[in-house]
């Protein structure tokens, strides 16, 4: 019996050993002066003989038992290091990053021992203190300490960097045109492709790896960004089996439960952002209208096929809400363990309502007689604005690994749908004032679909790196059925006035891009010193095909008959028939396309480069080289005027932008000390016109009544870009930098007035500008105080920035005409797009034992030139907006795998607005929104 029980007990303890969990360690071990992977390093317990090897990406994965272990890391020519306090446990994966440093001419082997903390902290300063670009970066630990739940809002954090919208980044304070964003190393549209950065709020962060921001250029990088370079990186695919579920809400008192919330009635898949077909236009472009004098009942059956609704309703609406779900895993292949496949699917859902309460947008322009100083009312509109945002976002990425290669493959479709209705006061001043009441109803529909094929290889060696990437992506944006409605109001009467009619507006843009890269990387030695040679080739192609539709609703009956009503307009009674033939119908006199407003137009750039990194010394770091680009545009499109007027202009694939350029860069980084770096750099680089801007296309805006008028003739703006920084980095992620940077800029392109109507825009190249900054940024843990504040850290990055742009002869000619008496005109202003100053600003607390983050942050811009004015059109600026939120971020749960996160948003309640300024004048309101304070709490849960 003693026997059976010894072998019972045998058993369950064999049992018991074998399905115990393991844990895993895993990481990266870099390079610390080229930053590039460090292939076949070796990785081995302390005291055993466990151990593996990275592979060619430095990665490497190891599965122990539950315990605390010593890792030693070692490879040829580098300081061997051992990290201790490794704690590995059950079912859990630790992460250990490393870099590693070559070891110095004539020293023997030298071992290097820290605790895995302190390898953490210095870990997630090496990339930044060892780049050849002047950078900043989070990592996906960043994210996880500050509760971030999209890039958008954990980018904040990064010095020099601003949030416009909740969704486009600015850098250095320059607007969207100098700032560039890519994913994973490749182009990529947004859903507004007349910007040159995507909106970083549809990226969850837990599919990203890390962030970059780079300030300044090297020749491996597109020519087309001055302000900054912003590298989105996706994650391979987790190190285990891993499922993510977050959700959230945000409440805005003045926004939200609102029974005032204006709305429209849409159609049934709203909620998923795209229309079900309900917006379509009705009839074919091709479609003949008959006049109302041929008596033919087909106007009456196209008039009824319109949607009759054009008011604006009151209703209420709810709070904003998002949810979101990843999963992946990663696999062996064959029985070698080196062979691993993986995945990440990520799909999320936003939706979003804003109310706007008293928005304005007005105009103001100057009296023509000089003598007088405030500016006169040209039109002012203000009234309540309801929009309704739906963003529907998948990624799904598969990554196939070898001893010596790496294939990626990313799938990501965007889906968004923002319906806006709103209810406006007008006034405006023709001889006398008017007024006006207005409904405005809009749909937009955006969507993106982008593939990413890439691959990494590298020889046995690993002195040679080949990385290729292949991504087509499809882009479509229509804006269904606009709808502006004007009424006449005199002495309580509404009428519509000749030349107001009601108008129904349809835009279509497709846009199709295709982008091809190829780099190889070469690492060898200059005087047995490392060095490292990098060449590739770069091929881009856009091709956009634009159109717009419209419609305008006539009447030959009295239309005091609508009450002021919009919807009364379409109402089956009010209809002309040729029963009835008094009534609204379809105006067939109004052309259904322009020939201006359709356009086919192509952008291609073809670039090569080389550059070549190596030391002089042994403290300074030079990186040399140069990128060609090839740009050309191509456009296709006719003016409005009539087939045989001899004036007509007719475009037929015409180039009307052909630039071969060279775009030099140099980049020093001198290691004054191990903790010190004083670098330089120069960098030429562009930027070059949108396809709306080089178009003759008209585009009107029924919210602003604004309209955007296309500039054929606008030249790329080049700019030469200087940066100098010395740079300190201590203990706790502190830093200490301080920076200075000159641009010098040739043909900026600017956004004014078109000369002969202060309502309308164009972009135009206006002279010459320069933009001179100093930035300073500390990062500093408040230990140094007391001890009691070791988990309070403070960051403060403030930028001061002088622009001039020189006036050109034609700017100066209308500034001129339009001086007030005692008034002078300079030989400059500021660049249009430039912040004069811009503070970013946070206070950290971070609780390592209660897995608690709470920060303080604070933002704000200068008064910066947003439209600029033409003499008698004065400039508008856009006032600084003090940001001030607040988060905190709690973690919970077995293995910390919960988090609850609350954040306050505009803590101050701070307006954003715009104004005019003009000498001797009270400053005008040209645009008003008041987005209020939000209240946000999300929830997420990793299993």
């Amino acid at each position: 019996m003693k026997i059976n029980f010894k072998l019972l007990a045998l058993a369950l303890l064999i049992i018991q050993s074998a399905f115990s969990q393991e844990g895993e360690v895993t990481g990266k071990i870099i390079d610390a002066d080229f930053q590039d992977p460090v292939a076949f390093a070796n990785v081995l317990v302390k005291g055993t003989t466990t151990g593996t090897t990275t592979d060619f990406d430095g990665v490497y994965t190891l599965s122990l038992e539950p315990g605390t272990y010593t890792l030693e890391f070692s490879f040829l020519g580098y300081k061997s290091v051992e990290i201790t306090e490794v704690v590995i446990k059950e079912g859990e994966v630790a992460t250990v990053n490393l870099t590693m440093q070559v070891l110095a001419e004539g020293l023997d082997e030298v071992v290097v021992s820290v605790s895995v903390k302190k390898n953490t902290e210095t870990a997630v300063l090496g990339i930044q203190k060892k780049a050849v670009n002047v950078l900043d970066g989070l990592s996906a630990e960043t994210f996880k300490k500050t509760g971030s739940s999209n890039v958008a809002s954990a980018i904040k954090a990064v010095p020099g960097v601003s949030v416009q919208g909740g969704k486009y980044v600015y850098v250095r304070g320059l607007g969207d045109r100098y700032t560039k964003s890519i994913l994973n190393g490749v182009d990529i549209p947004g859903l507004d492709p007349d910007r040159n950065t995507i909106q970083l709020d549809i990226f969850p962060t837990n599919i990203i790896d890390n962030v970059l921001v780079l300030k300044s250029a090297s020749a491996d990088l597109p020519a087309d960004f001055t302000g900054g370079i912003v590298n989105i990186i996706t994650k391979d695919y987790p190190t285990k089996k891993e499922h993510t579920l977050s959700i959230s809400g945000t409440y805005n008192p003045d926004m939200h439960f609102n029974s005032d919330y204006l709305d429209y009635e849409g159609s049934k898949t709203d909620f998923l952002g795209f229309d079900s077909g309900r917006r379509d236009v009705p009839i074919n472009s091709n479609q003949d209208i008959p006049s109302t004098s041929a008596y033919d009942s087909r106007l009456t059956t196209i008039t009824n096929s319109f949607s009759p609704t054009l008011a604006a309703m009151k209703s209420s609406n709810g709070m904003d809400y998002s949810v979101g779900f990843t999963t992946g895993n990663q696999y062996i292949v064959g029985k070698e363990e080196v062979n691993r496949v993986g995945f990440l699917a990520s799909v999320s859902y936003k939706n979003t309502t804003t109310y706007y309460d008293n928005a304005q947008n007005n105009f103001y322009r100057r009296n023509s007689d000089t003598s007088i100083n405030e500016l006169e009312t040209f039109r002012t509109q203000r009234g309540n604005i309801g929009t309704n945002n739906v963003l529907v976002s998948g990624l799904l990425g598969t990554s196939f690994k070898t001893e010596r290669s790496k294939y990626k493959l990313n799938l990501l479709h965007l889906q968004n749908g923002e319906s806006t209705a709103g209810i406006f006061s007008q006034t405006l001043n023709f001889t006398d004032f008017v007024n006006f009441s207005k409904d405005n109803l809009e749909y937009t529909q955006r969507s993106i679909t982008n593939a990413l094929l890439s691959g990494t290889h590298t020889n046995e060696e690993a002195t040679w790196t080949t990385e290729w990437a292949l991504s087509p992506t499809l882009s479509r944006i229509e804006d269904k059925d606009i709808r502006t409605t004007s009424f006449q109001v005199e002495d309580g009467i509404s009428s519509i006035p000749q030349n107001n009619q009601p108008k129904r507006i349809w835009r279509d843009l497709e846009e199709v891009n295709g982008v091809a890269k190829l780099d190889l990387t070469k690492r060898y030695q200059i005087n047995e010193k490392d060095a490292k040679l990098k060449f590739g080739a770069y091929g881009s192609y856009k091709a956009r095909d634009f159109g717009i539709i419209n419609f305008e609703i006539e009447s030959n009956a009295s239309t005091l008959i609508y009450d002021g009503m919009a919807d009364n307009i379409l109402k089956d009674e009010n209809l002309w028939t040729t029963a009835n033939p008094v009534g609204s119908f379809i105006d067939p006199d109004i052309s259904i396309s322009e020939p201006a407003n359709s356009y086919e137009a192509v952008q291609q750039n073809i670039a090569g480069y080389v550059s070549n990194e190596f030391k002089l010394g042994t403290k300074l770091r030079t990186v040399l080289g140069v990128r060609m680009e090839k740009f050309e545009a191509k456009y296709t499109g006719e003016d409005n005027r009539d087939a045989s007027d001899p004036q007509k202009v007719i475009y037929d694939d015409q180039t009307i932008i052909d630039e071969f350029d060279f775009f030099p860069t140099a980049n020093l980084i001198y290691e004054l000390t191990e903790q010190v770096n004083l670098r330089g750099s120069f960098a030429r680089t562009t930027a070059r016109p949108s396809f709306k801007e080089a178009s003759i296309a008209k585009i009107f805006d029924p919210l602003s009544n604004n309209t955007f008028i296309g500039n054929i003739d606008l030249l790329p703006t080049y700019i030469n870009n200087f940066d100098v920084r010395a740079e300190w980095f201590g203990t706790n992620a502190e830093m200490i930098a301080i920076s200075g940077f000159y641009k010098k800029f040739k043909d900026p392109i600017e956004l004014t007035y078109f000369e002969s109507s202060t309502d309308n825009f164009q972009p135009q190249n206006l002279g010459d500008a320069d933009v001179l900054g100093v930035e300073i940024e500390i990062r500093k843990n408040l230990g140094f105080i007391t001890s009691a504040l070791n988990n309070f850290s403070f960051n403060v990055n403030t930028s001061f920035i002088k622009s001039t742009q020189i006036y050109s002869e034609q700017e100066r000619n209308l500034r001129t005409l339009g001086l007030r008496d005692g008034e002078t005109l300079g030989e400059d202003r500021e660049l249009q797009g430039q912040s004069p100053f811009l503070v970013n600003a946070g206070l950290s607390y971070e609780g390592e034992e209660n897995n608690l983050q709470i920060r303080l942050s604070y933002n704000v811009q200068g008064k910066t030139l947003q439209v600029v004015g033409n003499g008698f059109a004065p400039d508008v600026y856009t006032m600084p907006y003090n940001n001030l939120n607040f988060n905190l971020s709690k973690g919970f749960g077995e293995n910390n795998n919960q988090s609850i996160n609350f954040k306050v948003t505009n803590l101050l309640g701070d307006d954003v607005l715009s104004e005019y300024e003009s000498f001797g004048a009270t400053n005008k309101i040209f645009s008003l929104r008041s987005p209020g304070t939000a209240f946000s709490l999300g929830y997420s849960i990793k299993f």
